[in-house]
């Protein structure tokens, strides 16, 4: 296995000319604050860990390079036009994660694809690499790529009032074989926790691109519900972390004792 925690980063460099007055609230509102701690447990159990370090803000390490958005990025670029970039989260976001515009500029060609060149590759070309010695040691490799959801995005109706706790994400069937989606997700419900499938994460760009399971390569988006874990609003650790920091080292301890076939 290899874990993955792309919007677990705080830093946003000095170019990135965000719009005046935004709160600290607002430029971390997309973050999976507090995820690459969380899961600091695999290292020390076999499982190579590569984390984020630079705001989601300043660029979306889950989206493909082409999901620029020419509502924002002047100079004739060639833009994917996904329903994501539509709505203003690119590969630069063009919003914050609680819909506040980001910027009150347009950003250049050059600045666009200066982000992509020294943040989006490197972070992809580490991963990469990992995810090909897995491979070559082991025949296969596993991602799992690790995110937090708001708490209003893990709500559901109907008899389920208390909402999801996790949701698992294998596009659909297509990222990983079904014995290894089945066994992820009981390793989460032995935990007491609501396993959700596919909804409303699919799975984003690292799925996509390491979901080849005819190839050797699996991957799983996982997301956590930060009302387990977090304040929303403040975005300190709540008076649940702890144990729900303990029952996740548990998960992560049975998901690295397991013996995953190709």
């Amino acid at each position: 296995m290899v874990f993955a925690s792309p919007h677990s980063g705080m830093a946003r460099p000095a170019d990135m000319g965000e719009a005046d007055g935004l709160s600290l609230s607002t430029l971390r509102s997309a973050e999976d604050v507090g995820v690459d701690g969380l899961i600091a447990g695999g290292p020390s159990r076999g499982v190579p860990l590569i984390a984020g370090r630079v705001s989601r803000a300043y660029v979306d390490l889950n989206r493909s390079p082409d999901e620029l958005d020419p509502a924002l990025v002047e100079g004739g670029i060639d833009a994917q036009p996904t329903a994501r970039v539509t709505a203003g989260y690119g590969v630069i976001p063009r919003k914050a994660g609680d819909g506040t515009a980001l910027y009150d500029r347009t950003l250049t060609r050059a600045e666009a694809l200066g982000r992509l060149e020294h943040v989006h590759a490197p972070y992809h070309g580490a991963l990469g690499d990992l995810m090909r010695a897995a491979h070559d040691r082991h025949g296969m490799a596993l991602l799992v790529d690790w995110h937090s959801m708001p708490s209003r995005a893990a709500a559901v109706t109907g008899r389920n009032r208390r909402g999801l706790d996790v949701v698992l994400g294998d596009r659909h069937g297509s990222s990983c074989r079904g014995a290894t989606m089945r066994r992820i997700r009981a390793v989460f419900e032995a935990e007491g926790w609501r396993v959700g499938l596919n909804a409303p994460y699919a799975g984003g760009y690292s799925t996509e691109r390491w979901g080849r399971p005819d190839e050797g390569f699996q991957a799983v988006q996982v997301e956590l519900n930060r009302a387990l874990y977090l304040d929303e609003t403040t975005l300190e650790p709540s008076a649940d972390y702890g144990r729900f920091a303990r029952a996740l080292d548990r998960v992560i301890s049975a998901l690295a004792a397991e013996t995953w076939s190709r």
